[in-house]
């Protein structure tokens, strides 16, 4: 599945910040399973952009296109079949159900996607460290082992494109590349595209195109 952008440009950006960027403004084609990376410094627009890509901002001009269909046509039906089957995300503030375990918040969504995989949940999360808390209300846990949570409640469903909204800013090097080699590997099998934002340096994924914000 292509991701198109066609002269996306938010209403509200001036315009020294829009003629600076690789993205706004721009005629983009990305692949099927190639690993896309945005960087920026903080308050430039990451999260907007990957806000816009996931269908939950229309403040801006110019087209987004998922298999040549534009988002802002595809009605609540289409969105929400486009997020159910073909798009994760993991949230820049993870939106966990803080009252929830951290299991709890992983099968909520696996099972809005008919995905509920408890072994392969499991699994995941043994790699990424947190198999002890699955039980605990995520309130109760670090930003660290939220931030692993929400990724492995992304890769819990079914997905043609992962939206990654700085998914290591928690994380220490250590959690970060096991958080990335885990990533890069459900992708891979799943032939899955990635975008990433990320404040630039050092990354966790290897990455195939790289933009500035």
């Amino acid at each position: 599945m292509t991701i198109k952008l066609e002269q996306v440009r938010p209403r509200f950006l001036d315009e020294s910040a829009l003629g600076a960027s690789e993205i706004w403004g721009e005629e983009l084609d990305w692949q099927p399973g190639e690993k896309i990376g945005i960087t920026a410094p903080s308050g430039k627009g990451k999260t907007l952009l990957t806000h816009i890509l996931y269908g939950l901002r229309r403040d801006h001009d110019g087209a987004v296109r998922f298999f040549g269909e534009e988002l802002h046509v595809a009605g609540e039906g289409g969105l929400a079949a486009l997020r159910r089957e073909l798009v994760a995300i993991v949230f820049q503030d993870m939106r966990l159900f803080a009252h929830l375990s951290a299991v709890d918040n992983i099968d909520v969504k696996a099972s809005l996607t008919g995905s509920n995989d408890r072994v392969r949940i499991d699994e995941h999360a043994g790699r990424l460290g947190i198999a002890k808390v699955l039980d605990r209300p995520c309130g109760t846990l670090s930003l660290g082992e939220q931030q692993r949570v929400a990724i492995v409640r992304a890769l819990a469903q079914p997905f043609d494109w992962l939206l990654l909204d700085e998914p290591f800013s928690h994380l220490d090097e250590k959690s970060a590349r096991a958080a990335g080699g885990l990533i890069e590997e459900v992708c891979g099998e799943r032939g899955a595209g990635i975008v990433l934002t990320s404040l630039g340096g050092a990354n966790a994924l290897q990455i195939d195109r790289e933009y500035l914000l």
